[in-house]
């Protein structure tokens, strides 16, 4: 069993998602092609997928999601050393 997100649809049908697997916690995309070109699905790791000059809709909307989870205004901490 796995948690899973979708990042982005194509104009095309295909579908990526980010998933999870509750069993360890290991966060993988999965790609599900569009049944013209074989419906066939694919996963790779989370690192594997952002490789550089990875720079396609999908691997944008993983980026967007990863960015939605940083806190915009964070809490202020005492300076140290003084």
């Amino acid at each position: 069993m796995t948690d899973r997100r979708e990042l982005y649809r194509s104009p095309n049908g295909d579908i990526w998602f980010l998933m999870r697997d509750p069993a360890n916690g290991k966060a993988f995309v999965v790609h599900e092609a569009n049944p013209a070109s074989g419906g066939q699905t694919s996963r790779v790791e989370v690192g594997a997928f952002l490789r550089p000059g990875a720079e396609g809709p999908e691997h944008q909307a993983l980026l967007r999601l990863i960015g939605s989870l940083v806190v915009l205004d964070p809490p202020s901490y005492p300076a140290r050393g003084h």
